[in-house]
């Protein structure tokens, strides 16, 4: 179970750090500007995509889709969770405190990217053959091309 929880864990905490390095610069260099602060929150979502994309390619080297897609989902939502309910209180708000189009923007954008992320991943991994199945089918090839061809006597 351990084994399990802590890379589920680490994950969506490296996925919550992002987000706490945007909030800061945004807070402390770009205070009143709307601008640099929407460009920063798209950087963010960018951000946690190309984490998310890179981690998908790793796994889907090593196992299959049905073994690491519900820790990196998992990882997905938790980072999410923090980033909407405890981020704010890093700026200095809470939750709702831009209202609840904003609150709903954000799960929107986030999940969108970490969806985008997670299949860009795998499909690059796939693209390339370096998924797990592909890689699977390769080494059946080799295997059976190495077997000699067996005579049928009549």
């Amino acid at each position: 179970m351990k084994q399990r929880v802590v890379p589920i864990a680490v994950l969506a905490g490296a996925l919550f750090a992002v987000n706490v390095v945007a909030r800061l610069i945004t807070r402390f260099g770009f205070d009143g500007d709307d601008t640099a602060q929407y460009r920063i929150t798209i950087g963010m979502f960018a951000t946690i995509g190309v984490i998310l994309a890179s981690v998908a390619y790793v796994r889907a080297q090593k196992s299959l889709p049905s073994e690491w897609l519900p820790s990196l989902a998992a990882a997905a939502i938790g980072g999410m969770l923090l980033t909407i309910l405890v981020g704010p209180f890093l700026s200095g708000g809470y939750p709702f405190s831009a209202g609840a189009g904003n609150f709903f923007s954000q799960i929107w954008l986030y999940g969108g990217f970490a969806i985008v992320g997670i299949l860009f991943g795998y499909w690059i991994a796939t693209m390339l053959g370096r998924d797990y199945r592909s890689q699977s089918l390769k080494a059946f090839t080799a295997a059976k091309a190495g077997k000699p061809r067996r005579v049928v006597r009549r």
